[in-house]
């Protein structure tokens, strides 16, 4: 697992952390060394003034560094919104939200998931709703999904041919 901290990720048991920069392909080469598969779950915070481009920029990267390490498998998880999911969220979202705080973040995203498709990679796209890290959240049935939740079905996804190719929405009624 790559991760900018050892002190973030630090919770996460079981997993052997790299410390870098999801930018420099050589800290990417070494946490993707010996591996299989790649779960990509990049964030950035809300951006309504400057532009976004990490999530477009450290995928670029990691595609190059998954092809020189001969890793063809990608999980990336973007969110739910991003390319044809756009305007399927509640009026609040799409109307207030969406344009106000989170429209370049999108932007990347949409880019992001270009780099995905283009990639010659056997890929899948996750577009969870909302994340949470309240497990009470996701069983009240709202449009929320536990992130450990999140992480076990991609996990899941990444032993199953099936799914590359596709696009999964998760935490969505009806879709979990």
């Amino acid at each position: 697992m790559l991760a900018r901290s050892a002190k973030k990720a630090g919770q996460l048991s079981g997993a052997k952390v790299v410390v870098g920069d999801a930018l420099d392909e050589a800290s990417v080469r070494r946490a993707l060394r010996d591996r299989d598969v790649v779960i990509s779950a990049l964030g950035t915070p809300a951006s309504p003034l400057r532009e976004v481009t990490l999530l477009s920029s450290a995928t670029r990267v990691l595609v190059n560094a998954m092809k020189a390490e001969n890793i063809r498998r990608l999980v990336a998880i973007t969110g739910i919104g991003a390319g044809d999911g756009a305007g399927h969220g509640s009026f609040l979202f799409d109307r207030v939200i969406f344009p106000l705080l989170l429209r370049r973040v999108y932007a990347d995203k949409n880019r992001q998931e270009d780099i995905v498709r283009a990639s010659g990679l056997d890929w899948v796209l996750v577009r969870p709703s909302f994340s949470t890290t309240s497990p009470a959240a996701e069983r009240s049935g709202h449009s929320r999904i536990f992130r450990a939740s999140m992480a076990a079905r991609s996990l899941g996804m990444t032993s199953r041919a099936s799914f590359y190719g596709g696009l999964w929405p998760l935490g969505v009624r009806g879709l979990h």
